[in-house]
């Protein structure tokens, strides 16, 4: 694409943003930031396929990698404005980047490990953190600056037990699995109106709260370590084997894509085809 092509698809896209006008010149940065990190790819400089959610995830996590997390904040906020105009509200895309393979998720064995860990902590209040990674990660697959801000009062219902995410990238209800249902509902009772994880006086927004944590647990050199992005993989891969419908399953997990996760699951093809192909019959159903 020659420069003035491509100048003319961003002053249409730019044209089209509902932002100040001090602020164009920011989001026309950033988009020739996007356009050089997928060119290194062999992403063509199409507006279709720079602003695919993927790509943009892409570029803020691994082409922004030394940037502080505030930068970062700032150039997908700016993406994603630009990706709706052109996708519409965030949906099912395929990853096309292997470096943005989702990790693997917890086996059984592996999740009796971590419970494990989580009950020998000695002191109540690691032990109740540790607790709480595991059941808001497995149980109801929160990200880590989610399970830092996330209050007791949040957590509501008996049967089912719903999380209420109100703040961080995708506010949404997830309705806990039922075999942590009970834990979860115990941890918010126990927290009342105050913080689940790591109650009172704490840096929250420092990006490594939650990881920070649980590298200091005490626990066997066999046990796995406890991992909020492994624990958040195992909600999603148990809801894709459990045959969930994708739209509802984007709803309550707040991903953009399913199909690094899907490459995880036994019997569902992380194939784009294939995904949207059930996407479109489960909407017809």
């Amino acid at each position: 694409m020659t420069p003035v092509a491509a100048r003319s698809w961003q002053d249409a896209l730019l044209g089209a943003a509902v932002m100040a006008p001090r602020e164009v010149p920011r989001a026309r940065s950033v988009l020739a930031l996007l356009a050089r990190f997928a060119a290194g790819r062999g992403v063509p400089a199409a507006p279709a396929l720079l602003l695919d959610y993927d790509v943009v995830e892409a570029f803020c996590v691994h082409g922004c990698a030394g940037r502080a997390s505030s930068t970062r904040g700032t150039y997908r906020s700016v993406l994603y404005q630009l990706a709706g105009q052109v996708h519409g509200e965030p949906g099912l895309r395929a990853t096309p980047f292997a470096g943005a393979k989702a990790p693997a998720p917890y086996s059984p064995a592996e999740r009796a490990d971590l419970a494990a860990v989580a009950r020998a902590q000695r002191d109540p209040a690691k032990r109740s953190s540790a607790l709480a990674m595991v059941v808001f990660g497995i149980g109801a697959g929160l990200r880590p600056g989610e399970l830092a801000a996330l209050r007791g009062s949040d957590v509501t219902g008996r049967g089912p037990v719903v999380v209420q995410v109100a703040g961080g990238p995708a506010p949404r209800a997830v309705p806990v699995a039922a075999r942590y249902a009970g834990r979860a509902a115990g941890l918010a009772r126990r927290a009342g109106g105050g913080f689940v994880f790591r109650p009172g006086p704490a840096d929250r927004g420092y990006k490594n709260f939650v990881n920070n944590f649980a590298g200091r647990l005490a626990r066997d050199p066999v046990a796995p370590p406890l991992s909020m992005s492994r624990a958040r993989s195992s909600f999603i891969c148990d809801h894709l084997a459990a045959g969930t419908p994708l739209r509802a399953l984007l709803a309550i997990t707040g991903a953009e894509s399913l199909a690094r996760y899907a490459r995880h699951v036994q019997g569902v093809s992380p194939s784009k085809a294939v995904l949207r192909a059930r996407w479109h019959a489960e909407a017809r159903q």
